[in-house]
């Protein structure tokens, strides 16, 4: 079987996240690039299946600049078998759609049996990727999983809905989503680390898949017409206990009208 892990580089969630003002993208420069949480959550689901079936091939693909590349060897030292990164200057400023139309490109060429992915990004937070993917390759989805279990012939898991919760299978190929409610990521190891250096990591441009994609060749797009940096946050009264703070407390609360 062949597992393709859809993952995605994106800012340090410890640290200080910015935008451009001036192109309304992420400024990549204000924090450090790491593999999003999720997407190596949804690796962990691939390589514990690898584990129990050593003959499993576990492929891990992203979208991104260059140096993505240090991401994608962070995922080959936890224990994947090869890494593919599609980089393109025409990707830059994709949204969700284009995004989409290129990971599916790049999973016809590359072929899976079965597709994992994050629910959604830290970043972005869209949700909507893994469906769109799911779309365009005509398989089935299922989305959001909490845990999963994978056979040869079968995905299978449980999601939570309004009121309950939802048992949900499908035959492969397919397409399946999970929340940071799944396995946690297991950490690579000294072994892990120096094999990850020799591990096939293949870099395709859009010429490689035969498309054309990017918000150029979007026929619809959104466009940012201002943004102003969000104001320092200013501490409020300090209220100091000379016999009074009670009456302090009481007014401030009652002007704000919070009582």
């Amino acid at each position: 079987m062949k597992i393709v892990v859809l993952a995605k580089q994106v800012p340090d969630t410890w640290s200080d996240r910015k935008l451009d003002l001036v192109t309304g993208m992420l400024d990549r420069a204000a924090s450090d690039p790491v593999p999003d949480e999720i997407g190596e959550r949804a690796l962990e689901n691939a390589l514990r299946y690898k584990d129990a079936n050593p003959d499993a091939e576990v492929v891990v693909l992203m979208m991104g600049p260059e140096d993505t590349s240090k991401s994608l060897r962070k995922l080959l030292s936890m224990g994947a078998d090869s890494a593919v990164l599609v980089e393109d200057p025409a990707l830059v400023g994709s949204d969700m759609v284009q995004t989409a139309r290129v990971l599916a490109a790049a999973l016809q060429k590359i072929g899976a049996d079965l597709i994992l992915a994050g629910n959604e990004s830290t970043d972005g937070r869209g949700g909507v990727v893994p469906a769109m993917v799911a779309e365009l390759l005509g398989l089935p989805l299922l989305p959001a999983l909490e845990n999963l279990e994978i056979t040869p012939e079968l995905v299978s898991g449980v999601c939570q809905i309004d009121g309950g919760t939802l048992a949900l299978e499908s035959p492969l190929p397919a397409v399946v989503s999970v929340t940071e409610r799944t396995a946690d990521a297991r950490f690579p190891n000294f072994k892990g680390i120096m094999q990850a250096k020799k591990k096939p990591l293949d870099t395709w441009s859009l010429a490689n898949l035969g498309i054309q994609a990017g918000p150029e060749a979007a026929s619809v797009r959104s466009v940012m017409v201002s943004a102003v940096e969000r104001p320092a946050k200013q501490s409020g009264p300090k209220i100091t206990d000379d016999g009074t703070a009670a009456e302090q407390l009481v007014d401030f609360l009652t002007s704000n009208k919070l009582i």
